[in-house]
């Protein structure tokens, strides 16, 4: 067998360098997103469907492990865009299952490395916004189907959650707690509740977005023992609105829109990434990344970021029987996917830097082996070097199909037939619905384009 000529190793080094940094689970979505992006859900979840190797929508593959619930979550934010609720919760329960939350605060750098250097190869491993959403957007498909039973099934999940997310990881401030008591108040609320109620109102009144709450919460604290001073300020609102009469019924609207910003692979010059960690990066590493820019070949750093938003800019609408209804943002999920990548980039792009300088001391190891002066030795060096960058393919997952807003409204209306107008982003539902004295309604849309 004839030795590889330099020859041969330059050009396998340029075609493995063409390799460096491309594919992953991004690549996976890219027509979900183009046909969500055209206003073809239909279309999205069928090339779900063929990337799951399944043939219907309620189908679910063998194996739930690596980026397989991940793509069940997807079709399952999909699946309620097309009014599919059944097939919405079916998706939700399997993906919630199999998906493990990561713990940002407490995980080690090193645990940070592995979840986004994994090559969509492990168990998918969700930040906490995605794990509360779960259980958030499922409640949605309860309430839809007036199922109460399965809705508070779905709070009492989301009531776990929550205590983490706020007490253990210390994120009081996560917008996304807000929605969640709001939809988890309303399902007490009409399960016959009112204590239960009134607590997860009160998380959603620590954020903004929840007016429509304080003629309900005068109503309920009629028959419950629960205060705060957040519910003591919402009764003291409702005080001057008249009460709404027996025989009147409700319709809750829930409108989410556009899409969250999605991972992408992300390369950036060595230099670039040692200033953005120049304040944790040891001596050592810094070092021996420096020789390596030297050598003026491998010299770039790839990692997952964010790419940009899906529909930024909407004003969502609902109307019942032609009049507007009050809407209000009730969370921007975009912004807590931003901040929450935000607290860990540091982390991602040092562990990318410490990877590359394992890939580096692999190749010197070659080059030693092979003698310092070997142009063939030295090319072994660069390719093996090359290649484990190829091979270490960034982590491009995420839950892609996730609204990058949600608004909510909510309007007491007389007992009988009404039809229910909802539209964001050119996505019009239109919903009748039958409202009984005393009863309610929601009806919901997800624009995802």
């Amino acid at each position: 067998m004839s030795l590889p000529t330099v020859d041969h190793l330059a050009g396998f080094l340029l075609a493995t360098l063409a390799l460096a940094g491309c594919g992953g689970h991004e690549m996976r979505t890219l027509k979900m997103r183009s046909a969500l992006d055209a206003g073809q859900p239909r279309q999205a979840i069928a090339h779900v469907n063929e990337e799951l190797g399944v043939d219907s929508d309620g189908a679910l593959p063998k194996d739930l492990g690596s980026d397989n619930a991940l793509l069940i979550l997807d079709r399952g934010t999909i699946q309620q865009s097309l009014t599919q609720f059944k097939l919405s919760e079916h998706d939700f329960e399997a993906s919630d299952k199999a998906i493990d939350m990561l713990d940002l605060a407490h995980n080690a750098g090193d645990s940070i490395g592995e979840y986004v250097f994994s090559g969509s190869s492990g168990r998918y491993v969700a930040p906490p916004y995605e794990k509360l959403l779960i259980n958030t957007l499922n409640m949605v498909n309860y309430l839809e189907t007036r199922d109460l039973g399965g809705a508070k099934v779905e709070a009492r999940r989301l009531s776990v959650m929550q205590r983490y997310v706020r007490d253990d990881l210390q994120e009081k401030d996560n917008s996304i707690l807000g929605l969640g008591g709001f939809l988890a108040g309303f399902t007490y609320e009409k399960s016959g509740d009112p204590n239960e109620a009134l607590r997860y109102y009160d998380d959603a009144l620590a954020f903004s977005g929840y007016g429509s709450l304080s003629e309900s919460i005068r109503s309920l604290s009629a028959q419950a023992t629960y205060r705060s001073p957040r519910i003591e300020r919402a009764i003291a609102a409702a005080a001057t609105v008249p009460a709404s009469a027996d025989t009147d019924g409700e319709i809750v609207c829930v409108v989410g829109y556009g899409r969250v910003p999605h991972k992408i692979p992300k390369r950036i010059p060595i230099g670039l990434a040692l200033t953005l960690v120049s304040n944790d990066i040891e001596p050592r590493n810094r070092s021996a990344a420096n020789r390596l820019a030297a050598q003026g070949i491998v010299t770039w750093v790839n990692y997952p970021s964010l790419a940009p938003e899906q529909g930024e800019y909407a004003i969502p609408t609902c109307s019942v029987d032609g009049r507007p209804m009050r809407m209000e943002q009730a969370v921007d999920v975009s912004s807590e996917v931003r901040a929450q990548w935000k607290k860990v980039e540091g982390k991602i792009i040092l562990s990318a830097i410490t990877r590359l300088i394992a890939r580096f001391a692999v190749g010197q190891g070659i080059e030693e082996a092979g003698g310092r002066k070997s142009p063939l030795a030295l090319l072994l060096s660069l390719g093996t070097q090359v290649t484990l960058t190829a091979l270490d393919t960034p982590d491009t997952r995420s839950w892609e199909t996730l609204p990058a807003r949600v608004a909510v409204g909510r309007v007491h209306v007389a007992a009988g037939k009404h039809t229910v107008v909802a539209e964001a982003r050119g996505v019009t539902r239109t919903q009748a619905t039958q409202v009984d004295a005393g009863g309610w309604s929601l009806v919901s849309l997800q624009a995802l384009r």
